[in-house]
């Protein structure tokens, strides 16, 4: 492990039954301090390759460490060593606040005298504190999604794991999650893993992402460094006329690359300010007339379609297509 990792995978694989391959061969680092991303449509290893790191599961090959310790043969040192805040909620809901994290204190071994102080300072920086006497039931998503990340801070871990942290919760309950996240890195120095399917929470939060798609890493690297490698702003236009201007647009000074998509051009441009009046004039020189012209710069969805061939939402419904159709199968085979 090199000086400055914390988490380090080589050739990490999950297989089920034999067959279906979950996470397949993926190499990554997760560096000291950092909060890491595993942006993905659900189905794409991304709770699989979490549940190995925490050691929940044996991977199948290779071999992953985490502060050094190897998360097969040293399973125990690993668990002392992270907070893990999972995506389901695990709660009990006949308990109140406090009494949850005091229990999860008590799994880890910590006495009460320390965890009582700790479970307090915890529950104030979730803004807890007014709500710790009453029992889960009463809380909202936000409360009960607040309460798992002080369970998951109660053993002081040097590195947490988030399993996506904000699933299900409306925006402004997601905002202010994304600031405690944020406090985290900034006054703990803590070293952050999470998961997302969320564009924007990729970019918000994360020092470097690593896009996963059908248990594959297909790019690592920070959100700026990803929008960069697409090699400019993009330009989407339409004309008029049903005649191709392909080849014209491409002509263009700074134009990088030109794809038609029904009737559509999405076009690579460096400097797109600068560049987009010129390729109107090209094509009004020609006689074309431009009806549909937009300017931005690249998002992390335009990174994602780059890089998988589908933009995250196609990839989502496919999923839950997919998962339904097998759902039906199985209860036609029921019958």
């Amino acid at each position: 492990m090199s000086e400055g990792d914390t988490i380090k995978a080589e050739g990490l694989t999950k297989v089920f039954n034999g067959s279906l391959v979950a996470v397949d061969h993926i190499n990554f680092n997760v560096k000291h301090g950092e909060i890491f991303g595993f942006l993905g449509p659900n189905g794409a290893g991304k709770t699989t390759t979490i549940n190995m790191l925490i050691t929940v599961l044996k991977p199948t090959e290779g071999k992953a460490s985490i502060l050094g310790y190897d998360i097969a043969k040293q399973h125990d040192s690993v668990r002392y060593s992270i907070g893990v805040v999972p995506q389901e909620y695990t709660a009990d809901e006949d308990l109140t606040g406090i009494e949850n994290v005091l229990l999860c204190a008590d799994l880890y071994g910590i006495p009460r005298n320390v965890s009582k102080k700790r479970a307090a300072d915890l529950l104030d920086l979730v803004e807890l504190t007014n709500f710790k006497d009453k029992k889960v039931q009463t809380y909202s998503g936000g409360m009960r999604r607040r309460l798992e990340l002080a369970c998951g801070l109660i053993n002081r871990p040097k590195v947490l794991f988030l399993d996506e942290p904000t699933l299900g919760l409306d925006v402004q309950t997601r905002t202010a999650t994304w600031n405690y996240i944020k406090t985290l890195k900034k006054e703990f120095g803590m070293t952050l893993f999470m998961t997302t399917h969320y564009l924007e929470e990729a970019d918000a939060l994360c020092d470097r992402i690593a896009i996963i798609d059908h248990g594959k890493i297909v790019v690592v690297g920070s959100p700026e460094e990803l929008k960069h490698s697409l090699g400019g702003d993009l330009i989407t236009l339409a004309t008029k006329e049903n005649e191709d201007v392909t080849e014209l647009i491409q002509k263009v000074e700074h134009v990088k690359e030109v794809r038609k998509e029904d009737g559509t051009y999405r076009i690579k441009a460096e400097f797109g300010e600068v560049t987009t009046p010129f390729i109107i004039e090209a094509l009004r020189k020609k006689g074309h007339t431009v009806t549909k012209l937009t300017l931005t710069e690249p998002t992390l969805n335009e990174v994602y379609l780059e890089y998988t061939g589908k933009s995250m939402r196609d990839a989502e419904e496919s999923r839950e297509a997919f998962f339904a159709q097998r759902a039906t199968m199985r209860r036609a085979r029921g019958h």
